[in-house]
């Protein structure tokens, strides 16, 4: 039981960063009806532009962590939404009215420059940091097993849960939220009732970007290293995530960046790390045969 409790809580951990990942696809499919397959290496973006802050910050002196942290982030956030506003508009936007192939080939073209990029900039080795935030609790101890809560994943939970909220008030009580959902159900008509879709779909990408960085930046603080590879891996999971929970859900994107997290942890765990992959698929094609909108996804009514 000792043994499960630590498993669940890397679970839920890793599966938080998924969840963060998993909104910005969401947030894209649910306005412009098209998948971001960029959208991972943007968060492999943010990761390196969280390592190259904390090199910069600490050689300036700064090494107050809270401050150093605060910094970083916005840093991140900033830089990684300005990559995700330059990818709407260089490979959606002029081909928004095109076959709805068009944009999603564009999507993978840029998802290899990026990650291109990134291995000429910072080469191919992986990038390691030393451990930033240290320290943590023990739960409890049986048979000599200590279970461990290190402040880590707190910071990396407590970040999940309060971006979801904010988020979650942006689209439901804000002019802008309220822009998102009227693109959603119909841009024509939003456009007609003064709404300007262009603002808001480079809007989207742009939080749904600086979400990916915060997600970077917690992946390289909870593992300690970063490479141009890994915003593939990361995407196709949280890909994964946002179908399991629910394409255009947030709160299934969350729910299914958890559910993958946990499957991978555990199935690590209790059999071959291995096949944990083999496992976090299985289970989206049970459910996606049951239920093929997803966990909390609603059936796209047609109004003919």
């Amino acid at each position: 039981m000792d043994y499960f409790a630590q498993q669940l809580i890397n679970g839920l951990v890793l599966g938080s960063i998924y969840g963060l990942i998993a909104i910005g696809y969401t947030m894209v499919y649910g306005i412009v009806g098209m998948i971001n397959f960029a959208h991972g290496d943007i968060f492999m973006i943010g990761g390196f532009i969280a390592l190259i802050s904390f090199l910069v910050l600490v050689s300036l002196g700064i090494t107050a962590v809270p401050v150093v942290l605060l910094l970083v982030v916005l840093v991140a956030m900033a830089t990684t939404a300005l990559y995700g506003w330059t990818v709407e508009r260089i490979a959606y936007r002029p081909l928004r009215h095109s076959f709805r192939l068009a944009p999603m080939l564009s999507a993978i073209g840029m998802s290899f420059v990026l990650s291109n990029f990134s291995q000429v900039a910072q080469g191919a080795r992986v990038k390691p940091v030393p451990p930033i935030v240290t320290g943590g609790y023990t739960l409890f101890e049986q048979d000599g097993f200590v279970v461990r809560l290190s402040n880590i994943q707190i910071i990396v939970v407590l970040t999940t849960v309060v971006l979801l909220a904010v988020f979650s008030w942006v689209v439901t009580r804000t002019r802008l939220g309220r822009d998102m959902r009227a693109c959603e159900q119909d841009q024509t008509m939003a456009a007609l009732l003064g709404v300007d879709v262009d603002r808001t779909i480079s809007m989207t990408f742009v939080i749904g970007a600086a979400l990916a960085a915060v997600a970077g930046m917690m992946y390289l603080l909870y593992y300690g290293v970063v490479d141009f590879y890994m915003g593939f891996v990361a995407g196709i999971k949280a890909f994964t995530a946002a179908v399991l929970g629910g394409i255009g859900s947030l709160p299934g994107a969350m729910l299914g960046g958890l559910a993958i997290g946990l499957i991978e942890t555990l199935w690590s765990a209790y059999f071959s790390s291995e096949y944990k992959d083999v496992a976090a698929f299985s289970i989206l094609i049970v459910v996606l045969i049951f239920l093929p909108t997803g966990l909390l996804g609603r059936p796209e009514v047609e109004k003919v």
